[in-house]
């Protein structure tokens, strides 16, 4: 599979965000800041994801596509599209539950061109947090997400807590 990378643009509010290749955790805090900054902005009504070109993508992924849909709706906005014609991606939305939170189009994108998501590694404590955040949103979504998330979300959160032990503050 080709390594991951997201292309994002916008035109008159509407932002399109192209994934390609297999996109994976290790493009999550730079995608989810581009998020904040992409509702931050007063000129958004929408969004487009186009997955024509996507081989691969993770839960983390697929999380951060639920926030940006949630948000979009919470905003008023229509629901946002994704297009895609591969069959295995297709399922995979249907199986998450992406129905009620996103429309679906296996029609070719005309839109204005986009340009790559500037991606920097996360460190450790960062992409976990975002790992976390990404599958409490895909938990909300429905009980069979919230079921096949949960042991996940709950090592997640173990691992965030800070150590309780004095040992682990000597400098």
């Amino acid at each position: 599979m080709q390594s991951g990378q997201i292309m994002v643009g916008a035109h008159k509010g509407v932002y399109v965000i192209k994934l390609v290749g297999d996109v994976r955790l290790n493009l999550c805090t730079s995608f989810d800041d581009f998020i904040d900054n992409m509702f931050a902005h007063d000129d958004f009504n929408g969004v487009v994801f186009d997955l024509h070109g996507t081989e691969g993508v993770d839960s983390t992924t697929l999380g951060l596509m639920a926030k940006i849909a949630i948000r979009a709706l919470e905003r008023g906005c229509q629901k946002p599209l994704a297009l895609s014609a591969d069959k295995g991606i297709r399922h995979l939305l249907d199986a998450m539950g992406f129905d009620a939170l996103i429309e679906v189009s296996d029609e070719r994108p005309d839109y204005t061109a986009t340009e790559p998501l500037k991606c920097n590694s996360p460190d450790e404590c960062t992409a976990r947090e975002k790992v976390l955040e990404a599958h409490r949103v895909l938990m909300s979504m429905n009980e069979h997400n919230a079921e096949t998330f949960r042991d996940l979300v709950h090592t997640l959160e173990r691992e965030s807590q800070p150590a309780t032990k004095p040992s682990a503050r000597m400098h």
